[in-house]
């Protein structure tokens, strides 16, 4: 079977650790690492080192992503992952030591976790990396999340991890995605919620969504995105496809990017391939981004 996950792009590592209700997912580049950058929308985000992201910084590359379940608290995971790769020699060269840059991003699955993702579980998850095809659904980072979450008292579906990949030109891009968002999953090429908010008895919702919203009490809701492609990229390119990628969001969730949601997207490049029209890239992303939910939410809720 053809590998249509996000390892499909060549140099491109993932590897999981699994608790009790949550993970944390990592996303190992190339030695030498990627260009990369990242864009966070939502209101609430949980993240780390996503400042070194943005297009006027110094620093052009990175060397994983980690995505976590856990809130603030997994974001310890991204110190495992910097053990892990400090230990094979991988990172930024300083005149005195090698430092791996590591951003991560988390989703809130407090509700029904056990226990919080640890450096420990960073390192675990780095050290089981590989190029094996991802499964969608609940694993990794996206064991714990669910989606439709805005009725207060009613019963939300499961959200979970996913993956797709597109070939444009000579070049692939693919995108991993975690969807925790407190919206519906819609597939918008049919009009069908693929999963979302019901209501205490299991009836969906069918009240206009934001009659709910003035009652929650509380958010804690993100969707996370991780998009590689092997295409050549400058780090203001890969900015803008992160841009992208939250359209891609956009696109099958309703509502996205609240002051509740944590949304957040990185875009990796391997530069294996000559630069394809960054157009038709940003349009690529979009899609891809989007078929990556659906296939999480989906797989999920068999």
């Amino acid at each position: 079977m053809a590998n249509t996950s996000i390892t499909a792009i060549a140099g491109i590592q993932v590897g999981h650790w699994e608790g009790d209700g949550t993970g944390c997912t990592v996303v190992l580049c190339p030695e030498g690492g990627c260009i990369a950058s990242g864009s966070v929308r939502g209101g609430a985000p949980g993240t780390r080192e996503t400042a070194l992201l943005e297009p006027a910084k110094t620093i052009e590359r990175v060397h994983a992503i980690t995505l976590t379940g856990g809130s603030a608290f997994g974001l310890a995971t991204a110190h495992g992952v910097m053990r892990y790769l400090a230990e094979q020699g991988r990172g930024f060269k300083t005149p005195h030591t090698t430092i791996p840059i590591v951003p991560a991003a988390a989703i809130y699955d407090l509700s029904i976790a056990k226990e919080h993702p640890t450096e420990q579980s960073g390192y675990q998850a780095a050290q089981q990396a590989s190029t094996q095809p991802i499964e969608n659904g609940l694993v990794g980072a996206g064991r714990g999340a669910f989606c439709g979450k805005y009725i207060p008292k009613g019963k939300a579906a499961r959200g979970g991890l996913g993956n797709a990949l597109v070939q444009v030109g000579d070049a692939f891009i693919a995108a991993l995605c975690v969807a925790n968002p407190l919206g519906d999953i819609v597939d918008t090429r049919t009009g069908e919620v693929v999963a979302g908010a019901c209501h205490e008895d299991g009836q969906p919702a069918t009240t206009p969504r934001y009659t709910h919203f003035a009652q929650l009490p509380f958010g804690g809701n993100t969707t996370l995105v991780v998009v590689a492609t092997n295409a050549q990229l400058s780090k203001r390119d890969a900015h803008m496809l992160a841009d992208s990628a939250h359209v891609g969001i956009a696109h099958v969730t309703y509502p996205s990017h609240t002051p509740h949601d944590g949304d957040t997207c990185f875009v990796l490049s391997t530069g294996d391939v000559p630069a394809v029209p960054l157009l038709a890239l940003s349009v690529v992303v979009q899609e891809v981004v989007s078929e990556a939910i659906l296939n999480a939410v989906r797989a999920s809720n068999l």
